[in-house]
């Protein structure tokens, strides 16, 4: 079994999180969004994990654990939010949410 090269695999890392990026600033919709944001997430983690596989050292993998349980809060938290504010709303669009006022 041959291990992926450091080099392809931060490229498919770089190209996962600027495909997140992309769709944070492209799409209005907030689920579609709230994607973008995992998708980043598990690039970097994605990172953390070749870095841990070349230098055989576990603090990556442990890392990625750490963003596994920040990307299921965060979606938990946005999620309830996305929520609130179709209730309120009617709506996911974010440029149509100008309203927010206190």
């Amino acid at each position: 079994m041959s291990a992926v090269p450091l080099e392809t695999g931060l490229l498919l890392a770089v190209i996962l999180f600027v495909i997140g990026v992309i769709g944070l600033l492209v799409r209005r919709n907030l689920i579609f969004m709230l994607m973008s944001v995992e998708i980043m997430l598990n690039a970097a983690g994605l990172a953390f994990v070749l870095g841990s596989a070349k230098w055989i050292k576990p603090d990556g993998q442990i890392m990625f654990i750490f963003i596994l349980a920040m990307a299921a809060a965060e979606v938990s938290v946005g999620l309830a939010l996305i929520l609130r504010i179709f209730n309120k709303f009617k709506t996911l669009d974010s440029d149509s949410l100008n309203k927010m006022r206190g």
